[in-house]
């Protein structure tokens, strides 16, 4: 178990795929921390991505870019097996997800009560927009400037 200096700090979870980082995964990243005082971030796997396509950028590579941002107090990589897996060792006490994270918040915050996991889900709402602030977005402008 990652170490809990006292009771009275809040710990913050945040999970995504973070490939091509870009201002929507700061704004989300700096919303959640916004939550409590520490925030873990689980990087996804490259073998667990498979509601969009594969990650351009390994998830070595995501994972280190995640940990090199200041908002993050600690950055792993998701298990293969189990996606609760590290969830025991970090403890959170808020869950926070993307506006377009595919979770239910309801059934997310049941199966980790089942887990002896009680965390809160809160969901981060979009309110950053630019025109690059999406993967698919930074995508197809690249290939239209470039394909």
């Amino acid at each position: 178990m990652y170490p809990r200096p006292g009771d009275l700090l809040t710990r913050i979870l945040a999970t995504g795929t973070f490939d091509l980082l870009h201002p929507g995964h700061i704004y989300f990243l700096t919303q959640a921390r916004a939550l409590g005082d520490e925030l873990f971030v689980i990087v996804a796997r490259d073998s667990n991505v498979t509601h969009k396509p594969k990650p351009i950028v390994s998830e070595e590579q995501r994972l280190e870019m995640v940990n090199a941002l200041g908002i993050v107090d600690k950055a792993l990589l998701g298990s293969e097996k189990d996606m609760f897996e590290p969830l025991k060792h970090i403890r959170p006490d808020i869950i926070a997800l993307g506006y377009d994270q595919r979770f239910n918040a309801e059934n997310l915050e049941e199966e980790l009560a089942k887990r002896g996991l009680p965390a809160n889900v809160v969901r981060i709402p979009l309110s950053k927009e630019c025109p690059l602030c999406s993967t698919g977005a930074i995508i197809k402008e690249v290939l239209k400037r470039y394909g």
